[in-house]
Order: C-alpha cells, then structure tokens, then sequence
C-alpha cells in the first residue's frame, strides 16, 4: 500500500506537482490504494499449472530435509539420557500430545514444558558450539 501511494504521488509530480494540501491528498490516495487491493484480492485467484511439478517433492528438497532431520537426531542422541527421551517422544512422526508424552516417560504433565524448554536450551547452546566462526580473509588480520 505504502509503495503504491508512492508510484500515485511520482505519477502526479510531472503532470500537476505536488499536492496543495498534501495531507488530505495521502489520505485520499491511501483510502483509493486500499479498496483497490481489496477488490483486486477478492477477485485474483493463485495460478497453479496442474501439470508441473510440485516443488515441494523435488529431490533436492526431500534430500536436504532428509539431512536435516539427520543431524538433528544426532544431535538429540548427544543431549543428556532424560532430554534426548523427551525431545525423541515429541519429535515422534504421530505428533503425540503431552499427556499420551507423560504417560510413555512416566512423567507428570505440567513438568514437560519446563523440562522441554531446558531440553532445547541445551541443544541449542550444543549446536552453537558446534558452528565454526569464519577464518579472518585480507587485511583483517
């Protein structure tokens, strides 16, 4: 919208100027950018070619996220015995709740969320561990 009230305002400068009252011209100009996205939206419909593929089950994806799924359980193996259970039960592909979670750990429900939320504190400060800073290139040295 923002940027459509632009294009409206450099359009006018060669032809008319600027506005006299500036403040009620963005104002009018908003309110007509606005009903015009709004009846383009209403009627615009995505374009999907039935007869491409889709993007989302090329190889290159499925490999990629096949490799990130990969270090991520890595990762998870590596964390303490209690934390890797935990993250291993809700990273499970049946997407189970936290109550059927508590059940298969033996834990009380309402500890999962704290216990989860240090869980990943760990992995994340792991992982941090893990990345390599760049090596210095040039006249930074």
């Amino acid at each position: 919208l923002e940027q459509a009230v632009w294009i409206r305002l450099l359009e006018r400068l060669p032809r008319h100027g600027p506005p006299q009252d500036a403040v009620r011209w963005v104002r009018n100009t908003v309110r007509g950018e606005a009903r015009r996205a709004r009846r383009t939206a209403r009627h615009e419909r995505p374009y999907r070619d039935e007869r491409a593929p889709d993007p989302a089950g090329c190889p290159e994806r499925a490999f990629a996220g096949a490799d990130e799924r990969r270090v991520l359980r890595a990762a998870v193996d590596r964390l303490p015995a209690r934390c890797a259970r935990l993250l291993t039960a809700m990273l499970a592909p049946n997407d189970p709740t936290y109550r059927e979670i508590a059940g298969e750990l033996g834990m009380s429900q309402g500890s999962l969320g704290p216990i989860r939320s240090r869980c990943l504190g760990c992995l994340r400060r792991m992982l941090a561990a893990e990345v390599v800073a760049p090596e210095l290139r040039g006249k930074e040295r």
